[in-house]
């Protein structure tokens, strides 16, 4: 018994803060942790679905857009990337007025462009919101 009475333990106030700052160490990583999970989801609310581009002109295209998502988007400008080089056909296509899709409803988008659509090459449209989102088709053909 003489043993055990000569160890020396932590006190109650040192073991009590050595228990709150693990606590407070242990909330601060999973809260960041949660953060990045859901910095993602939380960002701009946008979900855009672009149908197959449609009645290819020369100088235009017509895409069907549906909101997915629970606010308005507005679409303030488009490029066109394709043809026999996969070039830039046209950087930078402003509308005269953004598109301003309501949630759960779709809307005709004409992209009128300044180059040319060749037949039998492929086109990728980009659809650029006004919180500077891009959403884009994939190798159309017109």
């Amino acid at each position: 018994m003489k043993m055990l009475k000569s160890k020396k333990a932590l006190s109650p106030v040192v073991a009590a803060i050595i228990l709150i700052a693990v606590t407070v160490a242990v909330s601060l990583a999973v809260a960041i942790w949660m953060g990045a999970l859901t910095g993602g989801f939380m960002s701009s609310g946008e979900r855009v679905k672009l149908g197959t581009p449609y009645d290819w002109q020369a100088k235009s295209v017509k895409v069907y857009v549906v909101n997915d998502g629970g606010s308005t988007v507005r679409i303030v400008a488009a490029r066109v990337i394709g043809g026999k080089s996969d070039e830039l056909i046209d950087e930078h296509v402003s509308f005269e007025s953004p598109y301003a899709i309501p949630p759960k409803e779709g809307m005709e988008i004409t992209v009128n462009i300044q180059g040319t659509f060749v037949s039998g090459y492929e086109y990728t449209i980009k659809l650029i919101t006004s919180a500077n989102n891009e959403f884009s088709t994939h190798g159309v053909k017109p």
